[in-house]
């Protein structure tokens, strides 16, 4: 039924070889001896810096704050992170270090988070840098690994939040926005709305006075932002608006609107990061997504001196990260296909386009107007519907954005994918300041696009779940082609699930484009496998020979044999990385 696949081709030894001759290679020190006999530079002394991929990912739903399924930040961040591990394929004691970010919680909330997962005694660091909180944690991560501290770094975010508009926490103390508060009092007034709306629907201001940008376009891409989270499930919110809607929406600051600001939100996200080593020392390669690229950026003095409200909310800090991240990974934006872009309200994504090279200065209404930021377009610009409509749970969203492109690179994107993903790009900003900025491709685009575990699969569920999923996946887009050559019906009981669950599944590829359903089917199949869900799973990666599992009792079966053979064929071909 399901080749075993433990035979490696030689074009695929061959690349095994060449990785690791360019990984030993890599660690030999080299001085270029100049012709003027100067001293070579540190930089050009030093060794390539080690590569480092994203392996796993995993998030909860976004939702309202105190309306969601989980309690509390500890339940959240503990699906996030088993999300993740099961995405990978790895075991929390794998784990060698943590960057946990969050910014409303007490001081060690990352090993509350995590000591629900597993308490293996690792170093956790709690991370907080506002709205970039966790992309800063992912950094740190990449850093760790980097730097050859540890191999397998787990980078988590979370927020429980009050509901309502960002209230101070402190009244006692210097607050770390009075300075950019001040200076936009001076610039534009202060009104009674709330204040980072006022900065950024400033900043909006100021890009319509100098460019001639009209309130139409700042709606359009909360319009845009809210038609692309209908596709997400993940997304705290899933209503499609007209643009008359979206423009009609109370007024927040003008020119912005209620439908074009992010909401508050609970949620959690995590990704796992991991050395060249590491991925290939535990055959990780069909998901690992490499890091290509990823700087932060802090203020600079013309944040303040330039007395601009667009500067004063980070344009120069995005500018200056995507220029270097360009720089180091040889890229321009015009190799770009997907951005997960940081539009805590839509003023703020407008000027970021510019800001990260999307478009020229002052062009970016035309951007907008050419339908250059989504599908069909130069750029597909939050697949994910972003901040607006997905939700911003400080300390998860740069994680959110880091999960999301995964996912797109993989493939596994559903509804939202984004054809031909390449290279992907990631902005996350948090006043006060610091941005990040980074650039994502596959690591090892020789391995199949279809990985084992998907983007759904949950902590606690079947093990052969994923394995339908990607059936499931495949007939969306080969269905018609499958149920030309099969034309069966196949039906899977599944026993001794976690905790001694059962469960069926139908695999139709007779009828239509052919069809997944779980649960009780009218269908009538053509062959019916009754299997553990653990035997079924090594049965699917070819651990398990059908011959041997049929004669040792492991599967029982009933139905046509001659059509049960055809199985083979709808199967996914599960990478050798998973084997």
């Amino acid at each position: 039924m399901i080749r075993s696949m433990l035979s490696i081709s030689r074009s695929t030894l061959s690349t095994s070889l060449k990785n690791i001759s360019q990984r030993n290679n890599s660690s030999i020190l080299s001085v270029n001896v100049q012709t003027n006999s100067s001293l070579a530079s540190a930089e050009e002394m030093a060794p390539n810096k080690p590569k480092t991929f994203v392996v796993g990912v995993g998030m909860t739903k976004f939702e309202k704050p105190g309306r969601g399924t989980h309690d509390d930040y500890p339940e959240m961040a503990k699906e996030a992170t088993n999300k993740a591990l099961a995405d990978a394929g790895l075991t929390y004691d794998q784990i060698e270090q943590a960057a946990v970010g969050y910014c409303y919680g007490d001081s060690t909330c990352g090993q509350k988070a995590l000591y629900g997962v597993g308490m293996t005694g690792i170093p956790i660091y709690n991370v907080n840098n506002n709205c970039s909180t966790g992309s800063t944690a992912l950094i740190l991560a990449k850093n760790l690994v980097e730097g050859g501290l540890a191999d397998c770094v787990l980078a988590l975010g979370f927020e429980k939040m009050q509901p309502g508009s960002l209230k101070n926490t402190f009244s006692d103390r210097a607050n770390p926005m009075e300075d950019f508060v001040t200076l936009m009092a001076e610039l534009q007034g202060f009104a009674p709305s709330p204040p980072a709306a006022q900065l950024f629907a400033n900043a909006g201001r100021e890009h319509m006075a100098k460019y001639g940008t009209k309130p139409e376009h700042f709606a359009k891409i909360a319009w845009k932002n809210h038609k692309h989270s209908t596709r997400n499930p993940y997304s705290q919110f899933q209503d499609e608006y007209t643009l008359d809607q979206i423009k009609a929406s109370p007024l927040i600051h003008d020119p912005v609107t209620k439908l074009q600001c992010c909401p508050t939100s609970d949620g959690s996200a995590a990704a796992i990061v991991c050395s060249e080593e590491f991925v290939h020392k535990h055959n990780l390669q069909a998901n690992a997504v490499e890091i290509l690229a990823m700087e932060m950026v802090t203020d600079g003095p013309s944040t303040f001196d330039d007395k601009s409200s667009i500067k004063l909310v980070g344009y120069d800090m995005t500018k200056k990260a995507a220029e270097k991240v360009f720089s180091k990974a040889g890229k321009t934006p015009e190799d770009v296909q997907v951005i997960e872009l940081h539009d805590c309200f839509s003023a703020n994504e407008l000027i970021t386009y510019e800001a990260l090279g999307l478009c020229p200065e002052g062009k970016a209404g035309e951007f907008i107007d050419a339908g250059d930021n989504t599908y069909g377009g130069k750029y597909v610009i939050n697949p994910s519907g972003g901040l607006i409509s997905k939700g911003h749970p400080l300390g998860a969203t740069g994680l959110a954005q880091c999960t999301e492109l995964n996912w797109q690179l993989r493939n596994k994107a559903d509804k939202r994918q984004v054809p031909g993903v390449k290279l992907a790009l990631q902005h996350n900003i948090g006043l006060g300041g610091a941005v990040v900025v980074a650039l994502y491709q596959k690591g090892f685009p020789e391995y199949s696009q279809t990985a084992l575990y998907p983007a759904t699969t949950a902590a606690g569920a079947f093990k052969a779940e994923p394995v339908f999923d990607l059936v499931q996946s495949t007939l969306k887009t080969e269905g018609a082609e499958y149920v030309k050559k099969v034309k069966a019906v196949f039906a899977f009981n599944v026993t001794d699930g976690p905790g001694g669950a059962k469960e069926t599944w139908v695999i139709d590829v007779k009828n239509g484009n052919g069809s997944v359903t779980r649960g009780s089917s009218n269908k009538k199949a053509d062959c019916t496998f009754t299997m553990k869900d653990s035997d079924l799973y090594d049965l699917m990666l070819g651990k398990l020979q059908p011959q041997a599992a049929f004669f040792s009792g492991k599967m029982k079966f009933n139905g046509n044999m001659a059509v049960a053979m055809k199985l083979q064929q709808i199967m996914p071909k599960v990478p050798p990385a998973n084997l």
